[in-house]
């Protein structure tokens, strides 16, 4: 019943941070370029400086949709602290459920990375086997002679590292 419960209300409190991210203010915390799609190589429509206030209008994978005096774009999510934020003595503190929700809190001493995958939730169920995408990949094999050569090339050394262990018994091979 417990964990149950506990699925309920973390699945309550993350449609609630969902929500809430629309219309959301923010601050670019670095200068960073806004681009038309949310992708690295995507057109760059203006750079954004530091401190520059954004409203955000949605998030994909690691981007935030936002609108800007510079124009509407995107814009990596790491260089945006969303609203809420205030300043303190003690460095820079989000409150609230912003601040839960966005794994940000405390006193801002605080270094946090975020990984992000390429893919998102809807494309993933979107994905199709490509028969020619799997060759394509296959194409990209190379010997084991041309890879020593290029480790060789680039003085790259050998390292013998364990195998981990099997997951289903613990068991290392």
């Amino acid at each position: 019943m417990t964990l149950r419960f506990n699925h309920l209300l973390l699945a309550a409190m993350m449609l609630i941070a969902t929500a809430a991210q629309a219309g959301e203010s923010g601050t670019t915390v670095k200068a960073d370029t806004l681009k038309a799609a949310p992708f690295s190589d995507a057109k760059v429509i203006a750079t954004l400086p530091s401190g520059a206030k954004v409203e955000i209008l949605k998030k994909d994978g690691g981007w935030y949709q936002v609108k800007s005096p510079q124009g509407n774009g995107w814009i990596r999510l790491l260089s945006i602290r969303r609203g809420g934020a205030k300043a303190t003595s003690a460095g820079s503190e989000l409150s609230g459920l912003s601040g839960l929700a966005s794994g940000r809190s405390g006193t801002g001493r605080v270094v946090a990375t975020t990984g992000i995958r390429g893919l998102n939730e809807e494309q993933l169920k979107a994905a199709k086997y490509d028969e020619k995408q799997v060759t394509l990949a296959e194409s990209y094999l190379t010997s084991r002679a041309d890879a020593k050569k290029f480790a060789a090339s680039a003085k790259l050394a050998a390292r013998q590292l364990d195998y981990l262990p099997d997951p289903s018994t613990g068991e290392s091979k």
